[in-house]
């Protein structure tokens, strides 16, 4: 990424907020369009980060700062940035919300102790939202929602709220009742305290609940205290004796149902037109957890016994952190980390335990998306970016040498889609290899191998998108002119009836020395899962044993390729029957050639069949789209194997499976899911 740096130098994050209980880090979760990097904004703006607001519209957001990211108008890769507010340090993480880049919302999950999610108030919970609040729940991060878009045509809290009921299961619970509806929304009523918030020219002012709501904000407010007071032990005493509940028992018992997953918060408002933001800020402070707040990172020693370990949020604690992002650029190498215990200072050396090496820390930078603040140290709580470390991959532990332990490492997701790259020019190989290990290294979900068979190299990753965004990063970046296509699948060739008493004769006579080898060859289909066996029945010394070895050596080599297309044949048993020699010409070589020119001859005068790459393909589907997944393995040439409820198993030609993932997730509306693994070969068509 294009990162400029300030020499000014900053006395860090907790050192500026005062104690490390005044940490928040937190994510922005949300479908692609339902204004995570709007909110991300007006966020930076309030607290005072930035002097202007970015739009995504005019390309001129901090946390979309990637060239891609302003062309598309999406956010592709997660930002850093962070922000004061009433005295915490909030330090947010800007995440992608399209499909193709679940894997950096995972590794941002990882290293986050809270999350906001952001829903369309007239779309609910989109497909997208669905699958990283899923995330968000495997990695056990509790969780505020904000119903954005309130002043669009159609916007409806309640039936935003009634969407994350029924499509997510939590108990929602709307601390805010909007006043005005579309283009006449104009601010919320505070719940808790039953005041009116408005906004009138970017200012918010606070009076009395308007008339006209009064008596509906009282009841919401009641029916928030019942409900409160139904999954709260502690409310509902109070509760039980008042018939209410007082503004700070309610806002304590909303924490406590936040951290434990009960229950979420919903903050409604417009980002776009700056309406809600302080109160989101307020809620994300008062309910979500600090660094405190979360129980003690766990981990092993990474050594042979693997003790298990475990560091709290404690500056006094040995240093711990986990590696989450790197970006490679050529002039230089950021790793990004969470820093869980200890200390960092500027000139350290840290241990990566994940491969026993030493790393010197050169530099510590506080990060704003793509510009830095200089920093003399870190601590617990914070999320830095380094200098220094030159092996550190994402997942990376970096500990105090004198005190390992190694962390659990976010988990990549398996590549489902594989384009074929090249350069276009020959003189720009090297560097395209060059860039695709750059590639890999900075985002673990994209897979880079080199077919051995025919000699393609491909880029695998978790959609077209994804693919689509690696290849363009390598012409802008790296200079390299690629070009992608359909990468070749590895075709075999399978004998399926043979000849017997096969006949041949290898003389080469050409001055000097000559070469003579003649065989008898019964070559025959072999078994199921037999690629090549090979025999000799020769009696009486007819092809002595080293010459022997030398025909199945020969035999090899012709099996390389086949007749039908120079694929490698398999499932081909060949047997030695008969042979002669000549006391002068006969030699290894002789008779390996003769072996590799033989089975090639007999090869032709056999039937083969040509086979594909097969795959067994499991795909998780909504009901309702089960027909029309059905119908498209079909159209694959699928073999449907199991059907069950949201469930389907297929066996799949692997060259039909290019460009799946896309075709999924439209038939789907983004909500199924598959895997694969591989399943052998089976009958091309035709054969």
């Amino acid at each position: 990424m294009r990162t400029t740096t300030s020499t000014s130098t900053s006395t860090g994050t907790t050192a500026s907020t005062g104690t490390i209980a005044a940490v928040r880090n937190l994510g922005i979760l949300a479908h692609v369009d339902a204004g995570k990097t709007t909110v991300t904004e007006r966020i930076l703006y309030l607290a005072g980060e930035t002097h202007k607001r970015g739009e995504v519209h005019e390309g001129t957001t901090v946390t979309d700062c990637h060239p891609q990211e302003r062309d598309r108008g999406i956010t592709i890769f997660a930002a850093a940035v962070s922000c004061a507010w009433n005295g915490h340090r909030i330090n947010l993480i800007d995440t992608p919300g399209h499909v193709d880049f679940a894997d950096e919302v995972e590794r941002s999950l990882r290293v986050l102790d809270g999350a906001v999610a952001v829903f369309d108030a007239v779309a609910g919970v989109e497909p997208q939202s669905e699958s990283v609040w899923r995330q968000a729940e495997r990695h056990g991060v509790p969780r505020i929602a904000f119903v954005n878009k309130l002043d669009r045509a159609g916007a409806d809290l309640d039936t935003a709220l009634a969407s994350i009921r029924e499509r997510l299961h939590p108990q929602p619970l709307a601390v805010q009742l909007p006043i005005g509806a579309e283009d006449a929304f104009t601010g919320v009523v505070d719940l808790l305290r039953l005041r009116a918030l408005t906004w009138a020219d970017d200012a918010l002012r606070e009076g009395p609940v308007p008339e006209d709501l009064a008596a509906e904000a009282a009841a919401r407010r009641h029916a928030l205290a019942e409900t409160v007071a139904s999954l709260h032990p502690g409310a509902l005493e109070e509760f039980c004796a008042a018939g209410t509940l007082s503004a700070a028992t309610l806002a304590a018992a909303l924490r406590e149902l936040t951290r434990t997953g009960e229950a979420v918060v919903v903050l409604c408002g417009s980002a776009y037109r700056n309406r809600g933001i302080e109160p989101l800020l307020d809620a994300a402070v008062a309910y979500l957890p600090s660094p405190l707040d979360v129980p003690p990172v766990a981990g092993v020693t990474g050594t042979a016994d693997d003790t298990p370990q475990q560091r709290a949020a404690d500056p006094e604690q040995p240093f711990t952190a986990l590696a989450f992002k790197v970006n490679v650029t050529a002039t230089g190498r950021l790793t990004y980390l969470r820093v869980y215990a200890g200390r960092l200072e500027k000139g350290d050396t840290v241990l990566d335990t994940t491969t026993g090496r030493p790393e010197r820390v050169s530099r510590i930078l506080r990060v704003q998306a793509d510009s830095h603040r200089e920093s003399d140290h870190a601590v617990a709580g914070d999320i830095v970016a380094v200098i220094g470390p030159k092996a550190a991959r994402v997942g990376a532990t970096l500990c105090a040498p004198a005190a390992p332990i190694l962390l659990e490492a976010p988990v990549s997701a398996e590549p489902v889609v594989t384009v074929a790259v090249e350069a276009r020019r020959t003189a720009d190989t090297d560097k395209l290899a060059q860039a695709l290990a750059r590639l890999a290294e900075e985002d673990p979900s994209l897979r880079v191998r080199t077919d051995a068979e025919t000699g393609q190299r491909t880029l695998s990753g978790l959609g077209e998108l994804h693919l689509e965004v690696a290849v363009e990063k390598i012409r802008r970046e790296h200079g390299v002119d690629a070009v992608t296509g359909r990468p070749q699948v590895a075709h075999r060739e399978r004998l399926v009836e043979g000849v017997t008493g096969f006949v041949h004769r290898h003389v080469k006579q050409e001055g000097g020395a000559g070469q003579f080898a003649h065989l008898v060859l019964d070559v025959q289909p072999g078994g199921e899962t037999e690629d090549f066996v090979f025999g000799s029945t020769v009696i009486g010394g007819r092809v002595p044993r080293e010459y022997v070895q030398a025909v199945e050596a020969g035999c090899r080599e012709a099996l390389a390729e086949g007749p039908l297309g120079g694929h490698p044949v398999t499932g081909v048993r060949v047997t030695l029957t008969d042979g002669s020699t000549h006391p002068r010409d006969s030699s290894d070589l002789a008779f390996r050639t003769a072996a590799r020119q033989g089975l090639r001859e007999a090869l032709r005068a056999s039937r083969l069949q040509l086979l594909e790459p097969v795959a067994e393909v499991t795909v998780t589907v909504p009901e309702d789209a089960l027909g029309a997944v059905l119908g498209d393995l079909a159209a694959r040439r699928g073999q449907i194997r199991e059907t069950g409820p949201g469930r389907v198993a297929a066996v799949v030609p692997l060259a039909e499976l290019f460009g799946y993932a896309s075709r999924l997730r439209s038939r789907t509306q983004g909500r199924g899911t598959f895997t694969t693994r591989p399943a052998g070969y089976a009958p091309a068509p035709g054969a």
